[in-house]
Formats: C-alpha cells, sequence, structure tokens
C-alpha cells in the first residue's frame, strides 16, 4: 500500500518487469528508498532469474545484475527483492555488520540460493550462529496446488521432501513453500529463521500474486517489494 500505480497494480508496484508505467514505479521506489532511508541509487535490486547466483554488492550498479540474491557489508546501501508469490528472505548478522536478500522461489529454494546467500555472507565475515533470517510474504500451503510432476522433483532430490506435501484434489497436492525454506536455512546452521505468516494469494488487497492474478484472468501483477539496509 501507498504507491502511485493503480488499477491491477494498484498500490505500491516495485516490478520494471510488469506493465505498469516506468515512471509509477520509479515513484514507487523512490517511496520506499525515502522510507528507509537511502539515496535512489542506493536501492539495490537484480534482473532475477530464478538462479543460485548471488551477486556481492559493493555500491550502485548502472543496471541491475541479473541473479537472484544480494550480499553487502557497505553502510547506507539498501537490498531489495521483487516478489509475487515466491519467498522474498532477508538476513542479517547484525555483530559482523552483514546484510543478504533472496529471491527463492521453489526452484531456487531447492538447487541452493539460500544456501549460496549464506556462503556468500560468510565470505564478508558473517558468522552463521549470528545470522537472523526471516521469509516475507509468500503463497502459502492452502492456495499453492501442484501436480504429481512437480511433487517428483523434490522426490527425486530427497524423499524426506515429502513432509512438504498434502493431498490435494484428484491427483494435486498443496506445497508448503515457506516451511520448506525454513527447513532449509535451518539445515544450514541459522537458528534464528521465520516466516512473517503473511500469504500472497490468499490477501490480495495487501500483496500481489501471480497465482491469484491468474486465476482473476488478470493480464498481469505488480511485484511486492522487500528490503533491508544497512
Amino acid at each position: 500500500k501507498g504507491g502511485v500505480s493503480s488499477g491491477i497494480y494498484r498500490g505500491l508496484n516495485c516490478g520494471f518487469g510488469s506493465g505498469d508505467s516506468t515512471k509509477n514505479v520509479q515513484t514507487n521506489r523512490r517511496l520506499v528508498a525515502n522510507t528507509i532511508g537511502v539515496d535512489d541509487a542506493c536501492l539495490i535490486s537484480l534482473h532475477q532469474t530464478h538462479s543460485t547466483t548471488v551477486i556481492t554488492v559493493q555500491g550502485p550498479f548502472e543496471a541491475p545484475p541479473m541473479g537472484d540474491a544480494l550480499v553487502t557489508n557497505q553502510p547506507g546501501l539498501a537490498l531489495a527483492i521483487l516478489t509475487a508469490d515466491c519467498q522474498p528472505v532477508l538476513f542479517c548478522d547484525p555483530h559482523a555488520r552483514v546484510i543478504g536478500a533472496a529471491h527463492a522461489g521453489w526452484r531456487g529454494a531447492l538447487d541452493g540460493i539460500l544456501e549460496h546467500t549464506l556462503a556468500a555472507m560468510v565470505n564478508l565475515g558473517a558468522k552463521r550462529e549470528q545470522i537472523a533470517a526471516v521469509i516475507g510474504p509468500s503463497i502459502s500451503q492452502p492456495a499453492y496446488e501442484v501436480g504429481p510432476e512437480f511433487v517428483e522433483t523434490f522426490l527425486t532430490k530427497n524423499r524426506d521432501n515429502a513432509r512438504f506435501f498434502a493431498k490435494g484434489d484428484g491427483e494435486t497436492s498443496l506445497f508448503d513453500l515457506p516451511a520448506f525454506g525454513l527447513l532449509r536455512l535451518r539445515n544450514a546452521g541459522i537458528d534464528r529463521a521465520e516466516w512473517t505468516g503473511h500469504c500472497t494469494y490468499s490477501e490480495p488487497n495487501k500483496f500481489y500474486s501471480f497465482r491469484h492474478a491468474t486465476h482473476q484472468s488478470e493480464a498481469d501483477y505488480g511485484r511486492l517489494v522487500s528490503v533491508i539496509r544497512l
């Protein structure tokens, strides 16, 4: 909420990849930068590709780099992740003064984007026992219906992943993305990890959701922004 976008993008749409006007997105991002207390150029985001690529940030970029996570130990920078059902995950080691932000959809989480982000933070001086992580608004299990091929992709990696699936209608299953993310974080040595509990799909007046927009036959959807600054 609080942005200048209207129509299907109403609110604080921060995604240049949407069909919203560039001017609206620029204004919304400026509002975010002002709120978190950094210059516009210091609100750093990515061209996200569902990869395991982590970018170490030393200063502003002329254009967003390709990747799915950012880490920095430079004061005055804010790391931003854009989502519309995927997990935005923010990290902080307050003692080492190192922060991180990751875009973790099912593919990225399964392939290891969270673990790669933590490794990059450690390279900057962070310690796993000091890092806290939070998963922001994401699609929740009751709204995340998937087919048998999806389930098999996870079971092929690890049969224990069956715990993250509940029975859906017919041959479908319901996937618990935040629970999967939390387990990956805790297995990586992060004891302080939580999900905010907000479901993007179930609260369309608060959040953008790709799946909700699809089910409503809308032409496009906005992007949420999750930000952490040092």
